[in-house]
């Protein structure tokens, strides 16, 4: 790859110029008696062949030179899509929107890619009493395969599965490029704006065990849209508004009257939190002047907003703490920040006949809803239905979002629906061109099978949650005797490494619609599929190159001048499951079920460990133990796969550390 390779030859320019006046040719002669030419039919029919086997050629050459200029990884799944995407359309011109099915395939025996086709398409056909042999389909696509870079043959099998086999020196350029270029992202076509509402705690309420779900997966979704060329705002959406704030304030004047001019030393949130609802609760005095703080807060008053400033930033510390231990960045923008914004959005249902009078609310029904959203409590107030559309506006017409994701628990999924739908309806935004989704996840067990909850049945507190990590995984790593040959300072960085990166997996690889069990002993298991597992294994990938002495300029230069080669079953396994990082991601941006990367990476590890056992990288000599011989090209593909894994790793929000 020259330093021009980010950039097309005037070759590729000029191909791409023959394609597109062969194809209007081709086109053109499909037509003959148009064109006044019907008595030369068979001399036309040789000619649109002769053109269409050039502009294979041409197509073929194109693509070629595509993946050598380009630096990002082939989707090699889309790229054979796009292959047989043509080929059906050749094969069945008359069949409207053919279903286009190609996925890796599951025996290495049958090939390496299948496309399963045939069978649909001729179940279409016969609802339109056409009876056609899958198999005669298969056989017609497989007839019609263009010309391309990827693929050395394909096969029939079945009742009309074709079965994919992938050119080996095309896999082994690919790998290079991946060396050369490092883990980069597909192209994207155009770079869109995201708009990701998670973790969202409450003022004057601990984090819990609730919000570490939000938390983790929002998070990750984010790193994942980074990766992948987004304009990517992550929000929190927390509640920082409302009647609680009254009963807050009052408790504040009465146990630190001089608040205005000394900061109240409020320790314990939590604990001030519920002694402020006990007395909401019991005392009718304090509980009408209650209210007439959140009147004064809603009117602005200085002090008023002085004590809920107070109380938002004790809170703030609290939860940044949880943050900072896991490595999140998120912008905070609380329920305060649409106040203003409420009241427009009021009006604006109203202008356009929308609301409702029900008992002196105001409610809205949405198209195809039964639930209706309440925009105006019966005394005036406004409710999260009020606040949850003016965010949506917002992030719609100021943030101009091409994609929102609210990551919140799936009991939430009614609400939002409804609020989704009344966007539409009020014609905010159309589905097809933006995309707006609750991505739910379920609830947190712990190992009873029951809602995850401290022996005192209390909700267990995050930062507790965290510590305890950080308690059993050193006590893991002492197991090990790890503290016997790291330094203080890595001992440190391992036990953050695998408590955080555990406590994180153990969430992520879990389909988040699902519950799932917490269990500490289960996430810091170093066999199967946990963290614990794969951060092993990625040190012992990394320190492989470091045992050989090999440095990381002697493999670059190896990239650049040493083939991968990929004649053994094992280590052509390995290369093909490296190259299918791009179709992993891509299915995640498709559905957001993040346990995808999981599996994909466990995958990867156990598929290296193979290889690793059957291939040898280095050669030793079996009484001095020097190292004799260096298979450089295997140590490439170790180096691969410590890259792939440590961009998997960086979008989970797992930080692997080099000792371990």
């Amino acid at each position: 790859i020259t330093k021009e390779a980010c950039v097309f030859s005037e070759s590729a320019r000029s191909e791409e110029l023959e394609i597109h006046s062969l194809t209007a040719e081709i086109e053109s002669l499909k037509n003959p008696q148009g064109l006044g030419l019907s008595s030369h039919l068979d001399g036309l029919r040789e000619e649109n062949a002769k053109l269409k086997y050039r502009l294979n050629v041409l197509k073929r050459s194109l693509q070629e030179e595509r993946s050598q200029c380009s630096k990002t990884m082939m989707n090699i799944n889309q790229r054979l899509q796009e292959i047989f995407g043509e080929a059906i359309r050749e094969a069945c011109p008359d069949l409207e929107n053919p279903p286009l099915a190609v996925t890796p395939n599951q025996q290495a025996k049958f090939g390496d890619y299948q496309c399963n086709s045939a069978m649909a398409m001729a179940q279409m056909m016969k609802s339109k009493g056409l009876k056609v042999n899958p198999r005669e389909i298969a056989e017609k696509i497989q007839q019609n395969i263009p010309d391309n870079e990827l693929i050395e043959k394909t096969e029939i099998a079945g009742p009309g599965f074709i079965n994919v086999h992938l050119k080996r020196s095309f896999v082994s350029k690919l790998l290079t490029n991946l060396l050369l270029n490092g883990v980069q992202p597909p192209p994207l076509e155009s770079k869109k704006k995201v708009v990701v509402d998670f973790s969202s705690p409450n003022i004057a309420k601990e984090m819990h065990v609730g919000h570490l779900r939000s938390t983790i997966i929002g998070d990750s979704m984010c790193r994942l849209f980074e990766f992948l060329g987004y304009d990517v705002l992550r929000l929190n959406h927390v509640g920082d508004w409302g009647t609680q704030f009254g009963m807050l304030i009052a408790h504040l004047q009465d146990k630190f009257p001089n608040y205005l001019t000394v900061s109240p030393p409020i320790g314990d949130l939590q604990a001030f939190y519920k002694e402020s609802k006990k007395r909401f609760d019991e005392e009718e005095d304090f509980k009408k002047r209650a209210y007439q703080c959140v009147v004064k807060l809603q009117s602005k008053d200085p002090a008023f907003i002085k004590g809920w400033n107070l109380i938002c930033d004790v809170s703030r510390n609290e939860f940044q703490k949880v943050y900072n231990c896991l490595d999140i960045q998120i912008i905070e923008r609380g329920e305060s920040f649409y106040q203003e914004k409420m009241t427009a959005v009021v009006k604006e249902f109203e202008a356009k006949g929308l609301v409702e009078m029900d008992e002196g609310r105001k409610i809205v029904f949405a198209p195809g809803q039964q639930i209706p959203l309440t925009v105006v409590k019966s005394d005036g107030g406004y409710t999260y239905d009020t606040s949850d559309l003016a965010a949506l506006r917002q992030r719609l017409f100021d943030e101009k979002a091409d994609i929102i994701i609210y990551v919140t628990d799936s009991g939430q999924g009614t609400h939002f629906q409804v609020v989704f739908a009344a966007a539409q309806m009020i014609g905010w935004y159309d589905p097809n061109v933006t995309r707006v989704e609750h991505a739910g996840f379920g609830v947190v067990l712990g190992e009873d099978k029951k809602k995850f909850k401290t022996r005192s049945g209390d909700t267990v507190r995050l930062m507790d949650l965290l510590d305890e990590g950080l308690k059993r995984s050193m006590e893991k790593l002492k197991e090990k005797d790890r503290d016997k040959v790291l330094s203080t300072e890595d001992l440190t960085k391992a036990q953050r490494s695998v408590a955080y990166g555990c406590i994180k997996y153990a969430d992520l690889s879990h389909n988040r619609i699902n519950d799932y069990v917490f269990s500490f002993d289960k996430m810091l298991d170093d066999r199967g599929n946990t963290a614990a597992y794969l951060l092993y294994a990625f040190t012992r990938i990394r320190s492989i190159a470091r045992l050989a002495n090999i440095d990381e300029a002697t493999l670059r230069k190896a990239a650049e001048t040493t083939e991968v080669l990929l004649e053994h079953d094992k280590e052509w396994k390995l290369g093909k499951c490296l190259l299918r990082f791009p179709e992993i991601l891509q299915k995640i941006l498709d559905d957001l079920l993040l346990h995808t990367l999981c599996d994909y990476l466990y995958e990867l590890a156990t598929t290296f460990t193979e290889f690793y056992d059957s291939c040898y990288c280095i050669e030793k000599d079996r009484q001095t133990g020097e190292v004799v011989k260096v298979n450089m090209w295997r140590m490439l593909l170790c180096d691969a796969t410590a890259a792939i894994m440590a961009k998997g790793f960086d979008i989970l929000g797992i930080n692997p550390v080099s000792r371990m």
